[in-house]
């Protein structure tokens, strides 16, 4: 489903991605952990098609398509969806007016009908139910006044009706409790632990691999993958910290 080869990227003239190959194939969850400051974050940004990242070298296929030339709603419409580790507070645009917008305008770009505003509600209303999101917040501002908790839950309730087929999760885990933590675990196995579906999912911690079990699990150091293993990688790194196996 997606292909990295030999990636280099870099902000502000400074290189952050620095020969990064990786491939994640459909039905497959793979976790990135590294420390502070190796890349992580700017790997999603790329994926995602943050303006001020510059790839400068390689590759990044979607499912045989070049990701890098589209624009970030391009890439949106094709499947791809990016979790941030700090979900950005718009004021004065309600969660049910910017998630159909959003929706529909995916929609239209695949051909596909447009939502009417009785079925978007039905689907927004379950997907909340879910993530035990109150109903009120969907007519609240997005994110605006909203807990640590509460927009990682919200913003699970976006990805569940965007229904993506690829998800970049950046530390997701971020200021969660664990009851919080339990319930978007549980959001991101029911939304996207699926044979079609892949993730990403980016962490310091192995915490959140307890109850979202990767496939893989990599280890981003100096803007490259160093090491590759199985869920038992993340118990290691643990233990033991980055310095011993991230050179």
């Amino acid at each position: 489903m997606l292909k990295i080869e030999n990636l280099h990227a870099e902000i502000d003239g400074k290189e952050i991605l620095k020969g990064l190959s990786l491939e994640v194939n459909a039905g497959e969850i793979h976790a990135i952990m590294g420390p502070n400051g190796a890349g992580k974050s700017t790997l999603g940004y790329v994926l995602g098609g943050r303006p001020g990242y510059e790839v400068t070298a390689g590759s990044i296929t979607f499912n045989g398509e070049d990701l890098l030339e589209k624009e970030p709603h391009e890439r949106a419409a094709a499947g791809v969806f990016l979790g941030f580790q700090y979900p950005v507070e718009i004021p004065g645009v309600s969660n049910v007016q910017f998630l159909r917008e959003s929706l529909n305008a995916q929609r239209t770009s695949r051909g596909e009908k447009p939502l009417s505003g009785a079925e978007f509600l039905k689907l927004a209303r379950a997907q909340a139910d879910a993530l035990g999101l109150q109903q009120d917040m969907l007519k609240r501002p997005v994110n605006v006044g909203f807990s640590g908790g509460e927009k990682k839950r919200n913003e699970m309730v976006q990805m569940g009706i965007i229904d993506p087929a690829f998800a970049i999760l950046d530390e997701t885990d971020s200021g969660l409790d664990i009851d919080a933590l339990r319930i978007v675990g549980d959001g991101i196995n029911r939304i996207m632990r699926k044979p079609t579906k892949a993730v990403l999912l980016i962490t310091h911690y192995q915490r959140l691999l307890d109850y979202v079990q990767p496939d893989r699990v990599h280890v981003l150091a100096d803007g490259r993958i160093t090491r590759s293993g199985g869920p038992e990688l993340a118990h290691e790194l643990e233990r033991q910290g980055y310095a011993e196996v991230a050179a």
